[in-house]
């Protein structure tokens, strides 16, 4: 496994961005942002609401919310990583915020919360790392006062483009094994990553208890030139801690010198090159 990064307060500052140019970084810095405040709008907080951010990171919706409260209510920062809990207080504590939250170490299977606690349940891109998802999403049904709200962002991992599709037969060796490859990689039922899309979590909803739940869709649609470095990054890095990277799912399928040359056929490929993405992503806005 990966040693490129050892926690999640350390991945979410330094891998986020693996392989971004500064603009890229300040880019994707906005979007994560606009995500924030879409989410925070479905959430319709209010004075005093008791609000819980699930798997908080570190921490991009419940710093939020806390302002908009100006501490009048109760902020939980969930997560079951204790050094994103510490990364969080820190800077709490360095902006002189006394009150107005809590810190809870605490699985999002298994929300150490007594039932129907809180009033509005937040999470961005954590279903994305848990395999069987229905448990979680009815977790959060658990801890909801009726009434109560769970709004969420999750990134459709298997619908975004693939390397295939941006490559060409000619100048990639061993270009259809590959291509298999990759397809399996990631339709695989048993990979969080993309075991899931807005269908499936729709019905995770409703099973869970939810009536009649608002999945929307977003695709996003974005193309940039390809810089020396990148291609490395893109396969080197890993999507999560605990999670293998491109490159490591691939040496399940070929042997490392095999990887090594597609890796670098890809690189001289694509170096230089405009490409054209497309990523797809879902907001939740549920009500129990």
């Amino acid at each position: 496994m990966s040693e490129i990064c050892k926690n999640w307060t350390e991945w979410l500052k330094k891998n986020r961005f693996a392989g971004q140019t500064p603009e890229m970084i300040e880019q994707t810095t906005k979007w994560l942002e606009a995500v924030r405040d879409v989410i925070l709008v479905y959430a319709e907080i209010k004075p005093y609401d008791v609000i819980i951010d699930i798997g908080t990171g570190t921490g991009l919706l419940a710093f939020k919310a806390l302002e908009m409260q100006n501490c009048q209510g109760r902020v939980i920062f969930s997560d079951k990583f204790q050094d994103c809990l510490d990364d969080c207080k820190r800077i709490l504590d360095e902006s002189g915020v006394t009150s107005g939250y809590e810190m809870l170490l605490s699985p999002c299977e298994h929300i150490a919360l007594p039932e129907s606690t809180v009033h509005k349940a937040l999470m961005r891109s954590v279903l994305v790392h848990i395999v069987n998802k229905q448990p979680a999403i009815s977790e959060i049904y658990r801890i909801l006062k009726p009434g109560g709200k769970f709004c969420a962002f999750e990134p459709v991992i298997r619908s975004n483009t693939r390397y295939w599709e941006i490559l060409h037969p000619m100048y990639i060796e061993k270009y259809e094994d590959f291509k298999r490859v990759e397809n399996e990689i990631m339709e695989n039922p048993l990979d969080s990553l993309c075991n899931f899309d807005q269908d499936t979590i729709r019905m995770n909803l409703e099973i869970a208890g939810f009536s009649v739940p608002e999945v929307k869709v977003q695709e996003v649609k974005s193309n940039y030139v390809v810089q020396a470095g990148m291609v490395e990054q893109w396969f080197n890095n890993p999507p999560s801690p605990g999670q293998p990277s491109t490159k490591e799912r691939y040496l399940q399928y070929f042997d490392e010198a095999t990887v090594n040359k597609y890796m670098e056929d890809v690189q001289s490929y694509l170096t230089g090159r405009e490409i054209n993405l497309k990523t797809n992503a879902v907001f939740i806005n549920a009500t129990k």
